[in-house]
C-alpha cells in the first residue's frame, strides 16, 4: 500500500558563544580534557545561581529572523525535570510555554523536486547536556559541554521524504555559519537531529503513531535513517502490524533503526519555570538592532547575483553554497576595474571550475586560500588581453594555487607567455604540415575536424604558447596554397 511520510524535525544547534548559557566557563568544550571547563554552576551546586548568557540570546534572535520568525519579547525559561547521568543538576533549564522564537518557515529545494516551504513552529534556547562514555563495560561522564548554550529548532510536521528532510537540515547548517553563530559540525555534536515520523492511513488520511528517531549525527545518517523507517514502518503496517509511540536509535553500521525505549510523553518532565531566572523582557530596539546587522542571507545573495551580475540561478546557488566562496567571489568582483573587461561571469567560471577542481584534489578549505582575489583578476587580463591562452593560464594558476604568488611573476618566470607573433607561428604551421601529410590530405579532401588535429600539433610544438585561434588561421591559410 502507499503510504505518505509525516515528518516533523528537531534540531539542537550549539552556539559559538566564548562562555556557557549560565556560567563563565569556556563553551570551548570539544577536544578539552574531560571536566576541565566546569563550575559550581553547571555542575548544579547547591547554592549556585545561573545568570543568562546575552551573546546566546543575541545569536538565537538572529536565527530566529533568519527564519522569519516572530521574536517574542517576553519569554521565560523553564525546569524540564528527568535524571539521567549527564545531567548534574537533575534538570535542564530550557523554554517551554514562552520560547524566543514562533512560527517561521524555511524554503528549500530538495534535489529535482519544486522549492518548498517548510514551517518553523518555534526556536527556544535551553544548555546542552554533559556526554557520556562508554570503554571497557564502564560509563565515563565528561561534564565540559553540560551548560554550552543550544538552540533547539521544531518545525511542524511538513516534511514528507528523506530527501527533503535531507535538504531542510543542509539549509540549517548554512544558516547557521552564514550567521556565525554556529560551526554546524554535526561529527562534532554541534547540530544534533531527532525525526518524528509516521505514516498516513492511506484509507482515511488519518496520521499514523508518532516514532522518534535519534542518533542522526550526520546528514547522510538523517537520509538514510528516515528511508530505513519509513520503509519498516510501511512493512510492519502491510503485515496487519502495529506502529508503538517509541523511541528509535540509528544503527550507522548496520544501517537499520533499532529499539531504546517507550516513548514518555511531555507529562513525564514536569516543566516549570526556573525559580532563579527572573522572566526575560527583551527591548524592541535591540531586536531591532540584531535585525539591522544580519548578514546578506543566501536567498538575497543568489537574487543579487542573478539579476545584478546576470549569472545562472544554479551558478548563483554554488556561489552562495558556502559563504566564504561567496565572500570570495565578491571581493574578486569589486576588484575589477573600470575599463577592464574581467566579467562577474568569467571569475565565476574559474572559481567553480579550476580553484574547486584542485581544493578537491588538494582536501584543502577555501579559508585557507593563498590566491588574492584581486590576482584572480590579473590573470583574468592575461587571458583576455592575449598574453595567455587557457593551458598557460591553467598552469600559472596551479602555482598561484600553491604559493599565492601574483601571475606576472609565474608568466615571466615559467616563459608562459602566448606567441602571437605570425612570423614565429607560420614557420611551425608550415612544418606541422610537412610532417603530417596524411592529416593534411584528409583535410583537402574534406574532413574539416581533422584541423583541430593539427592546431593540436601547433600547440605542442609551441610548448602550448601559442595562440590557437592565430595557430588555425595561419594553418588555414597555408594549406590553402
Amino acid at each position: 500500500m502507499k503510504y505518505e511520510p509525516i515528518i516533523g524535525m528537531e534540531v539542537h544547534v550549539e552556539l559559538n558563544t566564548k562562555s556557557k548559557m549560565f556560567c563563565g566557563c569556556s563553551a570551548e568544550a570539544f577536544g578539552a580534557p574531560p571536566n576541565t571547563h566546569t563550575c559550581p554552576v553547571c555542575l548544579g551546586m547547591p547554592g549556585a545561581l545561573p545568570v543568562i548568557n546575552r551573546r546566546a540570546v543575541e545569536y538565537t534572535i538572529m536565527l530566529g529572523l533568519a527564519l522569519n520568525s516572530n521574536i517574542q519579547p517576553q519569554n521565560v525559561f523553564a525546569r524540564k525535570n528527568y535524571f539521567y547521568p549527564d545531567l548534574p543538576k537533575g534538570y535542564q533549564i530550557t523554554q517551554y510555554e514562552l520560547p524566543l522564537c514562533l512560527n517561521g518557515y524555511v524554503e528549500v529545494e530538495p534535489d529535482g523536486h519544486s522549492p518548498k516551504r517548510i514551517r518553523v513552529h518555534r526556536v527556544h534556547l535551553e544548555e546542552d547536556t554533559g556526554k557520556l562514555i562508554h570503554v571497557g563495560g564502564h560509563s565515563l561522564v565528561d561534564l565540559n559541554r553540560a551548560g554550552v548554550p543550544l538552540m533547539e529548532i521544531v518545525t511542524e510536521a511538513d516534511i514528507h521524504s528523506a530527501e527533503e528532510a535531507f535538504a531542510y537540515v543542509s539549509k540549517l547548517r548554512q544558516l547557521v555559519r552564514y550567521l556565525g553563530i554556529s560551526t554546524g559540525d554535526m561529527e562534532k555534536g554541534a547540530m544534533r537531529c531527532e525525526v518524528n515520523l509516521s505514516l498516513t492511513d492511506p484509507k482515511t488520511g488519518k496520521w499514523g503513531t508518532k516514532v522518534e528517531v535519534k542518533n542522526l549525527n550526520s546528514f547522510r545518517s538523517v537520509r538514510n535513517a528516515i528511508a530505513y523507517e519509513i520503509e519498516r514502518q510501511a512493512n510492519v503496517l502491510d503485515q496487519g502490524g502495529t506502529i508503538h509511540q517509541v523511541t528509535m536509535g540509528w544503527d550507522e553500521n548496520r544501517g537499520i533503526t533499532v529499539l531504546q525505549r517507550v516513548k514518555e510523553g511531555d507529562t513525564g518532565y514536569r516543566y516549570f519555570p526556573e525559580p532563579d531566572l527572573p522572566p526575560l523582557d527583551l527591548e524592541l530596539a535591540w531586536i531591532e538592532e540584531i535585525k539591522a546587522k544580519l548578514p546578506e542571507l543566501p536567498e538575497a545573495k543568489i537574487s543579487r547575483y542573478i539579476t545584478i551580475y546576470q549569472l545562472t540561478p544554479k551558478e548563483s546557488s554554488i556561489l552562495a553554497e558556502d559563504q566564504t566562496v561567496a565572500a570570495y567571489f565578491d571581493k574578486a568582483v569589486a576588484a575589477i576595474g573600470h575599463n577592464s573587461k574581467v566579467t562577474p561571469k568569467l571569475i565565476s567560471n574559474w572559481l567553480t571550475g579550476e580553484l574547486f577542481r584542485l581544493l578537491s584534489e588538494s582536501g584543502r578549505d577555501i579559508t585557507i586560500l593563498k590566491i588574492e582575489p584581486e590576482h584572480l583578476v590579473t590573470l583574468i587580463e592575461l587571458v583576455n588581453a592575449g598574453t595567455l591562452n587557457q593551458t598557460a593560464a591553467k598552469q600559472t594558476f596551479s602555482v598561484m594555487f600553491e604559493n599565492g604568488r601574483p601571475p606576472q611573476e609565474i608568466v615571466k618566470e615559467l616563459g608562459l607567455q602566448q606567441i602571437s607573433d605570425t612570423s614565429a607561428l607560420v614557420e611551425i604551421a608550415r612544418q606541422v604540415i610537412h610532417d603530417n601529410p596524411q592529416p593534411v590530405e584528409q583535410f583537402k579532401n574534406g574532413k574539416e575536424t581533422i584541423i583541430k588535429f593539427l592546431v593540436g600539433q601547433v600547440m605542442k610544438a609551441s610548448r602550448g604558447k601559442a595562440n590557437p585561434q592565430l595557430a588555425e588561421q595561419l594553418l588555414r591559410e597555408q594549406l590553402s596554397q
